[in-house]
């Protein structure tokens, strides 16, 4: 068993991670955007509301995905 940092199915699991995250952030920065226009009525700060909360949430998803990466709970094989 291959418990290194840079073993295939770590690099594999960081790439996953960051590939669902951008998927992710882009659904919820469209999201925001649109309720935040609705909100204020324009446009310009919606856009900018939407990419600085969406730029923090990007990184917290990411740091929270890579927490359960270490949780063993409902992963593998059992008994």
């Amino acid at each position: 068993m291959n418990t290194s940092v840079f073993s295939r199915d770590a690099v594999h699991a960081r790439r996953r991670a960051v590939v669902k995250t951008l998927c992710y952030r882009a659904l919820m920065v469209t999201i925001t955007v649109l309720v935040a226009w609705l909100v204020v009525g324009d446009a310009g700060q919606a856009a900018s509301i939407g990419v600085v909360t969406n730029a923090v949430k990007t990184l917290t998803y990411y740091g929270y995905e890579r927490l359960w990466d270490h949780v063993a709970w409902g992963v593998g094989a059992s008994g």
